[in-house]
């Protein structure tokens, strides 16, 4: 009989828990950016995808989750230096994620029981 699938894991460790609240978070800030053409709402719906993966103990999960926020954590940063500076928020807000992602407790508890 196949798990069952679930959204989210309140056995997981707390920042695997906050980074699957703010993976969703942005899915859904991304659905509101679609309504006006924006060029990041895949990638913060894909984050939606990576979270339900890290709300599941799948590695793939786990994987896309610290791609993307690293990838975006990036592109905002060398926006900021251009001078773009209406992207401290999201800065934070990805860092933030990024963080949580690669937290020590996060990092072990994948290691050892995700699939």
């Amino acid at each position: 009989m196949a798990e069952p699938r679930h959204w989210f894991d309140p056995s997981q460790p707390q920042t695997l828990q906050g980074a699957v609240m703010l993976c969703y978070i942005t899915a859904a800030l991304g659905v509101l950016s679609l309504l006006f053409g924006s060029a990041f709402a895949l990638s913060s719906l894909a984050l939606g995808i990576a979270g339900y993966g890290v709300a599941n103990e799948r590695r793939w999960g786990y994987v896309l989750g610290v791609v993307l926020s690293a990838l975006i954590f990036l592109l905002y940063l060398y926006w900021l230096v251009q001078g773009v500076i209406g992207l401290v928020l999201n800065l934070l807000f990805i860092g933030v994620l990024l963080a949580l992602f690669l937290h020590p407790q996060s990092r072990h508890y994948q290691r050892i029981w995700f699939k």
